[in-house]
Formats: C-alpha cells, structure tokens, sequence
C-alpha cells in the first residue's frame, strides 16, 4: 500500500511538473491590439551607426515580424536567419522585420549583434539595441521571457508569443516562421 501511495503521489508531482513547463509564457501585445511606435538605435540596418529610429514607423502598415530579445544567443540567432528567409522570400508582399536586443548595455549589445549578423549572414533583418530590459513601453513584455515575437500587418497584432530561457529550440522557430503565414494573407 505504502509503495502504491508513493507511486501515486510521485505520479501527481510529475504531472504537475509537466502541467507546469508546459505552461506558454504570455508576452507582447495582444493579438488585435495596435502597435505603438517605438525608437531603436539601429545596429545592422540601413541607419547602421546613426541616431535613434522608429522602423514600427518606417514600416507602417506592411506586414512585420519583430524578435524582442534579452540576449542574443544562438537560439535568437538561428531564429533571426530563419525570419531573414522568410522576409527575402516575401519582398514582394513588401514583408519586413527587425530584432529588438532589450539591454542595459549597448555598447556590449552592439558588439554581440554585429557578430551575430557577420556570423549567420543576416542581411534582412536590421538587429538594433533598445534601452532596458523591459523593452517598449506598454509592449507588455513578460519579464520571464528571454525572447517575445510579435507580428503584424496594418498595425494591429496577428501573433504574439514569448520564450522563456530554454524554450526556443528547432522546432520552436519552424512553428514561428509557419506563423508568418498569418501576416501575409
């Protein structure tokens, strides 16, 4: 009986543990909502080394993909390249992206971008550095997530989905590039 009880109980804490790293992380904004412009320092871009920019305005009503991220790792990396192919694949659907690096230190942002581009052959997405960790204002940016993608088209939320540390793996990115789907209907 004692064994069966143990077995039982370990069953209910494992299945609570599931229940738990199966749980999404919600970040971003609302799938609907408007997107509010925001300004970058652009790192890769064409405004490369220049003064502050809002691409949510450069880009307008296009369809957008954005990766707001806490660091840029090889996850965000290999993320980046693949929404760089989807974006070099849909130009003509005048399809756009950037990647938003939220940190407090932009100088070692810049650097770790800048290599990040070099190394994977980034050539469509411009990766630009936003001051704090928070990320934008009223962007709803969940603290637990390492990495937020949002996309849109005419300004307003098609899909908004956040990663926390560990979470973003090779099929994680295939599921996010199939989304782009939503903004290009």
């Amino acid at each position: 009986m004692k064994k069966s009880l143990f077995a039982f109980a370990a069953l209910v804490v494992a299945s609570f543990g599931l229940a738990i790293a199966a749980e999404k992380v919600q970040s971003g904004l609302d799938k609907g909502a408007s997107v509010p412009p925001f300004y970058v320092k652009d790192v890769t871009g064409p405004a490369k080394d220049g003064d502050e920019l809002c691409y949510r305005c450069r880009f307008g009503g296009q369809p957008v993909v954005t990766i707001f991220a806490k660091e840029m790792t090889d996850e965000v990396a290999a993320l980046t390249k693949e929404l760089d192919g989807v974006v070099a694949k849909n130009r003509d659907q005048k399809m756009a992206g950037f990647v938003v690096l939220m940190t407090n230190d932009a100088k070692k942002g810049s650097a770790s971008l800048k290599a990040a581009a070099e190394k994977n052959k980034i050539e469509q997405l411009p990766l630009t550095t936003f001051d704090g960790t928070e990320g934008p204002k009223g962007y709803k940016i969940n603290p637990k997530a390492d990495v937020t993608v949002m996309m849109w088209v005419e300004g307003k939320v098609k899909v908004s989905q956040g990663f926390s540390k560990g979470e973003l793996n090779k099929d994680a990115i295939s599921k996010v590039s199939a989304e782009t789907k939503q903004i290009l209907e």
